[in-house]
């Protein structure tokens, strides 16, 4: 692991604000009736299965890469482990949507605003249920609002085959992290993306087939 790289993540996690133009996320979609007051996320669901991807994480140009492996170990709380290529152990988390617990980080992860940015990464990747407040379309998908915590994330669906394509968690002014996924039969999710608006961090999923 490039140490360089971690200080870039470290700093740049506090400094590195990127301006974006205010505005509602919606402000350019459609209000719609509410067709559903819920909605569960099919990714991340199934407690017999290791989800195992090669991941690769870009800060402001520089890289790291590794094998990121989430595992449901109860109703509410999933595993992440991320190591090497090599499979030597970067992190060990246990994260549900009210706890969070660091079983074990390399020194040069360990730093508090590294963690909870992955922290709040994760949390928005695993999340399973959402409560729907407001529905909005656009020409290919249903819009979903839900309010989370002084933010909301707001789940794009297609209208084709009713997949779960995007999440985005925002601000009232501003989107904030962006979740994308791709998605042969809207229950394992090949490929994910989840990108940062604020800073310069972008984390990728590329689901591992074992050989």
């Amino acid at each position: 692991m490039q140490k360089s790289t971690i200080q870039y993540l470290l700093i740049n996690c506090v400094l590195g604000i990127v301006l974006i133009s205010c505005g509602s996320v919606t402000k350019n979609y459609s209000k719609k009736k509410l067709d559903k007051t819920s909605y569960e996320a099919p990714y991340f669901s199934n407690p017999k299965t290791d989800y195992v991807y090669k991941t690769n994480i870009t800060v402001y140009g520089n890289e790291i890469s590794g094998i990121f492996i989430a595992k449901k170990i109860n109703d509410t709380v999933h595993r992440i482990v991320f190591t090497t290529e090599f499979g030597n152990k970067l992190l060990d988390f246990e994260i549900s949507e009210k706890s969070f617990k660091v079983n074990s980080i390399v020194s040069e992860l360990d730093r508090k605003i590294l963690i909870n940015t992955l922290r709040e990464d994760f949390r928005l990747l695993l999340k399973k249920e959402y409560l729907i407040q407001e529905q909005f379309e656009n020409e290919s998908d249903n819009i979903y609002k839900s309010a989370d915590g002084k933010s909301d994330n707001y789940l794009f669906l297609s209208k084709k085959d009713q997949k779960l394509e995007k999440v985005v968690h925002a601000s009232q002014t501003k989107e904030k992290i962006t979740l994308t996924f791709s998605s042969e039969n809207n229950i394992f999710a090949e490929k994910i993306e989840i990108i940062h608006h604020n800073i310069k961090l972008k984390i990728v999923l590329n689901y591992f087939k074992s050989e």
